[in-house]
């Protein structure tokens, strides 16, 4: 069989190791609870026993190994390979997952951020392919971003740059990023959350109903699934709210647009499953906003590896995919 690589996506949620001898394709998978709250030791040892087992399974040796690549939120070092306690990892506090890796397969492990680790997978095997200047947003919980330039992925001066999410679209908002109004804020799932709170309140104050007032009073919150299930019902305070966040995400992209000149800007996450409702008024402010010309050199689409994003990511990370890639 030759060769294989081994992929680790942790998230906060769930952690996934695979092994590929050709990638995207997978071999086996094995997907466990991360259990933050337990501290590291457990989800790195269950690492360590589902790479082994996966192996094993195949007939393989240690020796079949020519990478490891692990795909994790933010903050991390990439270079030295440490994961720096990222908000949904908050007891993760600088661990080294790249050396302990390595000396336990003793071969290369590389680290990457999600986002950036997302945007290589999106530009190699999904939607990216083919275009030299991509774009890749995931809206999840949080918004994050990854930049490929000239057909490689751009890092910046220390290797956090597409920090998006973070940027300010407003002075008040919602809050994403630890600050009002950012776009993480206005265009994040956790920021349609705080957006729908507020909104549905505001609605009921002027004597305004909405399906999405009866789980706020019964949950005490809301989700953005609660919203777009509620839009896609018809609730017209469930679709004002994906309107004014769908404005935001135009303005934030006519920026990216008329900055970065992109041929292509990936959307993940969220973004389609919401569908028109959010859409068509980001559309909308983007024709307004972006520069004609900017404008028509860039295509949007949708992420084309769904739910397989994290695996293929941490697989690209292990190829070592983040430099130049022919297109």
């Amino acid at each position: 069989m030759g060769k294989v690589y081994i992929g680790v996506d942790v998230g906060g949620t769930k952690t996934a190791v695979v092994v590929s001898s050709q990638p995207p394709e997978t071999l086996g998978r094995i997907e466990f609870a991360t259990l933050p709250e337990q501290g590291p030791e457990r989800a790195l040892q269950l690492i360590i026993e589902s790479a082994r087992s996966l192996l094993a399974e195949h007939g393989l040796a240690g020796e079949s190994i020519a990478g490891i690549g692990v795909s994790c939120g933010s903050p991390l070092d990439r270079v030295r390979g440490i994961i720096q306690a990222p908000p949904n990892l908050s007891t993760w506090v600088d661990v080294p997952i790249g050396r302990l890796l390595e000396e336990e397969f003793h071969v290369p492990c590389r680290v990457e951020n999600d986002a950036n680790a997302g945007a290589v997978a999106e530009h190699r095997f999904g939607a990216g392919v083919g275009a030299e200047h991509v774009i890749f947003l995931t809206l999840g919980t949080g918004l994050g971003a990854g930049i490929i330039a000239a057909g490689a992925l751009y890092l910046g001066a220390n290797g956090d740059a597409g920090e998006i999410g973070h940027v300010r679209l407003s002075p008040t908002g919602p809050v994403g990023y630890h600050k009002a109004g950012s776009i993480e804020g206005w265009a994040s799932g956790g920021g349609i959350a705080q957006l729908a709170v507020r909104m549905v309140e505001q609605a009921g104050r002027r004597g305004r109903s909405s399906m999405l007032q009866t789980l706020l009073a019964s949950n005490g919150v809301l989700t953005a699934r609660d919203v777009g299930v509620a839009a896609q019902a018809g609730d017209a305070v469930a679709l004002s709210i994906l309107r004014r966040a769908g404005e935001r995400l135009g303005q934030a992209l006519a920026m990216l647009i008329d900055v970065l000149n992109p041929q292509r800007i990936v959307l993940g996450g969220l973004a389609w499953r919401m569908g028109d409702a959010l859409l068509a008024p980001m559309h909308k402010v983007i024709a307004r906003e972006a520069l004609p010309q900017t404008l028509r050199a860039c295509e949007i689409v949708p992420a084309a590896l769904g739910e397989r994003i994290g695996d293929v990511s941490a697989l690209c990370v292990a190829m070592g995919l983040e430099g130049r890639i022919e297109v």
